[in-house]
């Protein structure tokens, strides 16, 4: 890795910025830092549409300060993305190769998640500068505490909580709300834990559905009318274990799924600057050619960290937050 001073000198000419796989709120306002310090630095910029598909395809429109106004508040990413397998074969990652160099394009800021650096990191083997920002509702990114779009996603999963525990707490009724979290119960947890849950099931805890009922049936005898278990789609159907619980319970049982409604809407104060910061990070590093790096939050800052220790990697869950959820839900 070179030093700033040798890296500024080598300060590239035109640059490219790409959103690939799921949107994220807050990936406008990356963008838009992207473009506004690079145009700062005197840099030109590409925008390239539907991430690595429109790469292949030499998707690309200049961007310049006017064009990203008014933008950070918007969800989604004006740049479009897509998923693509083909990039991910010799034929596609070539052609992707050379719609660069046609363009000229000396520097590439991808954002997005596991799917977008493991590309990014063929960009690199293949001699091109490429840093990554993290762009995930799931937060599930090996390397950062956040990654772009979680805060606005938890928000999201909270509102809809705090207002379905309003309608259970008239109707005495046990509520099931499934957020998102495939793999990872990082969003499940946090508007639990902030939503005063009952219950939080997730796909890192596996849980005895006769456990669960047991529980709120006990919950129950001790005074309390109503509950909300928040499910992270990993973990379990919410509309399937509805049933169970209403079966095995006895009480009035309900289902809410989220879905993406989540990935939608203005992103929260702190994902914009989160954003913003990184997006500005993302230019400086490009042109201290610290390639194959992602712009990582920790400890209240933006540093950056190897794609290599972020690529294939999980990120765990905080055990203690799971174990407080529960001492906090009795």
């Amino acid at each position: 890795m070179n030093e700033p001073e040798q890296g500024i000198l080598a300060r590239p000419k035109r640059i490219g910025v790409l959103t690939s796989g799921g949107d994220a709120p807050g990936m406008n306002a990356a963008i838009r830092a992207v473009v506004r310090k690079a145009v700062y630095e005197g840099i030109y910029v590409h925008g390239i549409m539907r991430g690595y598909a429109g790469l292949i395809e030499g998707e690309m429109r200049p961007l310049d300060e006017r064009s990203v106004a008014d933008i950070i508040h918007r969800g989604g990413t004006i740049l479009q993305t897509a998923r693509s397998e083909r990039f991910m074969t010799e034929e596609g990652l070539a052609e992707a190769c050379a719609r660069l160099r046609e363009s000229r394009i000396e520097g590439l800021v991808v954002i997005g998640g596991g799917g977008t650096f493991r590309g990014a990191l063929k960009l690199v083997e293949a001699g091109f500068v490429v840093v990554g920002i993290p762009g995930s509702i799931d937060n599930d990114i090996p390397g950062t505490e956040y990654s772009i779009g979680f805060d606005t996603a938890v928000d999201t999963a909270l509102d809809a909580i705090e207002r379905l525990r309003d309608t259970a707490a008239s109707h005495s009724r046990v509520f099931l709300v499934e957020v998102m979290g495939r793999d990872t119960g990082f969003i499940a947890l946090a508007a639990g834990l902030a939503g005063g849950a009952e219950e939080i099931l997730i796909p890192e805890a596996p849980f005895d559905v006769d456990e669960l009922c047991a529980g709120i049936i006990a919950s129950y005898k001790r005074g309390k009318r109503h509950s909300v278990i928040v499910v992270a789609e990993g973990a379990a159907s919410a509309v399937e274990l509805g049933r169970l619980v209403a079966a095995k319970t006895g009480y009035d049982t309900r289902v809410t799924v989220l879905g993406h409604v989540q990935r939608g809407g203005r992103p929260t104060g702190f994902d914009r600057t989160l954003a913003s910061q990184m997006g500005a990070a993302a230019v400086d590093a490009i042109c201290r050619r610290q390639s194959g790096t992602m712009m990582a939050w920790r400890a209240g800052q933006v540093v950056t960290v190897p794609l290599t220790e972020v690529v294939g990697r999980r990120k765990e869950i905080d055990r203690k937050l799971v174990e407080l959820a529960r001492v906090l839900a009795i």
